[in-house]
């Protein structure tokens, strides 16, 4: 019998094109012998759409909401209902008591949310499915909160021992409302060059780095456009990016292979690397097509100390699914950081997994099975608790009389 599972992409954040990159993959490779497919598309106004249409990706290009269809989240006895309004000639009396009529479209057994950025990544949505009861492939509430943000991630992964570049954080009111103020105590705590980053944010987006005064100024104004606190790094002047994916859940917990991303002279990974570049004919590819040396040419030693620290970070923020940990390695000094794990990444890294003869339909058939063991482990826990409370309760009002 089939999975009926929803892949959930799009939404209301500044990587919505690399979500529906991300997501419409993710769709494709899903074996259809297994699962019913439904593909759940978050515009970027925050309205659900489901349809055939939203396979094509260009209809992405000139959406037009009037050729799919227009539906509502809600759960049912653990599965994600989604509900449509019927068409005009129809309509009877609603079930909230108005002129139009609601019905269930369908129920997904399952979720995959392949969201990139804030209201989906963050934990929004998977909060939203907790409350359904609904299980998802995708790492909790928790991790995937602590994960998006960088500056509480920094504190959490120094915290448990480790290394992390140095860095601070400004909140945008502040910057807004005494700069020069803001501007004396970065340049006391830390040297350039230095990188400037929006906290709740991926994909690149909004990173500056600044060689100066002048050019952190501007990296600042750049950075709290996007969000409302900003992450100040300090700069790796010969940076080496390597990044590691992790999947499981619980105990059966895996590493992949390592890949070092090609950077053309930014001293990180840009926007443009990462998706535009050598995107084919049809279109980006997503994170598959960046270019990239795997395995990464770093040795064994520092390859086994990188996947370590990936296990650790990944149970730490108890993390479950397909996830990508981002290292830095200071090439002058050989010193490593971890960097920052992308509780969903770009293309749900299938291509780390693939040379070790995971396909990409094995790896998404594994993360569903671990929603499954999450689900149930959550369902083990007890909700409820005798007490008293009501029975001593007086009158409308609520009076409690001990």
């Amino acid at each position: 019998m089939k999975l009926s599972i929803a892949v959930i992409f799009g939404g209301r954040t500044c990587e919505h094109e690399v979500s529906i990159i991300s997501g419409l993959q993710a769709a494709d490779a899903l074996n259809p012998e297994s699962y019913d497919v439904t593909r759940v598309y978050i515009a970027a106004n925050g309205e659900w759409y489901v349809g055939e249409k939203l396979k094509d990706i260009q209809f992405y290009k000139h959406f037009d909401p009037a050729q799919v269809t227009h539906v509502f989240p809600a759960g049912s006895q653990g599965k994600l209902r989604l509900i449509a309004e019927e068409a005009p000639a129809k309509k009877v009396l609603g079930i909230f008591g108005g002129a139009g009529g609601l019905h269930t479209l369908c129920e997904c057994d399952v979720v995959m949310p392949v969201m990139h950025g804030l209201n989906g990544e963050d934990g929004t949505l998977q909060g939203m499915l907790e409350l359904f009861n609904v299980p998802y492939t995708s790492a909790g509430v928790m991790g995937c909160a602590i994960g998006m943000d960088k500056v509480a991630c920094k504190q959490v992964l120094h915290d448990i021992g480790l290394p992390v570049l140095p860095g601070h954080f400004i909140e945008r009111d502040r910057w807004y409302q005494h700069p020069e103020e803001c501007l004396d105590e970065i340049e006391a705590l830390l040297p350039y060059p230095m990188y400037v980053k929006p906290a709740n944010l991926g994909s690149s987006i909004g990173i500056t780095r600044a060689d100066d005064r002048l050019k952190l100024e501007e990296a600042m104004d750049v950075a709290a456009s996007y969000d409302r606190r900003i992450l100040i790094e300090k700069g790796v002047e010969q940076l080496i990016e390597v990044n590691c994916s992790v999947v499981g859940y619980g105990s059966d917990v895996r590493v992949s292979v390592l890949e070092m991303p090609v950077t053309q002279g930014k001293g990180f990974l840009t926007f443009a690397e990462k998706y535009l570049n050598n995107a084919g004919a049809k279109g980006s590819q997503g994170m598959k097509s960046a270019s990239r040396v795997i395995p990464a040419p770093i040795g064994d030693e520092m390859t086994e100390r990188i996947q370590q620290m990936a296990l650790k970070a990944f149970r730490a923020l108890d993390l479950k699914g397909v996830v990508r940990i981002d290292f830095i390695i200071d090439g002058a000094t050989n010193e490593l950081y971890i960097n920052e794990p992308n509780v969903i990444p770009g293309s749900l890294a299938f291509y780390l997994w693939e040379p070790a003869g995971l396909k990409f339909d094995k790896l998404l058939d594994k993360m569903v099975e671990d929603a499954f063991k999450a689900s149930a482990d959550k369902n083990r826990s007890v909700f409820s608790y005798q007490s008293v409370i009501l029975d001593k309760m007086n009158g409308a009002k609520g009076k409690l009389h001990k």
